[in-house]
């Protein structure tokens, strides 16, 4: 608990704008990349989706029993 207290009195370290900046445009970079990444990954996930999806209509396609004279439809 003390410490806990402690570092709120500590001096603050100060960062200079250089390494702030870098810091910002590398988080950019990393920002930019992860998007790419999540555009990729749910491209594949809906391809994966559609595969599977035709796999199981080759496997068991769906029928409908529908009968147009009776009223227990």
């Amino acid at each position: 608990m003390i410490k806990f207290i402690q570092r709120f009195f500590d001096p603050s370290v100060k960062i200079d704008d250089g390494s702030l900046i870098d810091l910002i445009l590398e988080l950019e970079d990393r920002v930019e990349y992860l998007e790419r990444e999540n555009d990729s990954l749910s491209a594949s996930l809906t391809e994966l989706e559609d595969r599977l999806d035709q796999r199981i209509d080759r496997i068991q396609p769906v029928i409908y029993h529908i009968k147009g004279g009776e009223k227990n439809v």
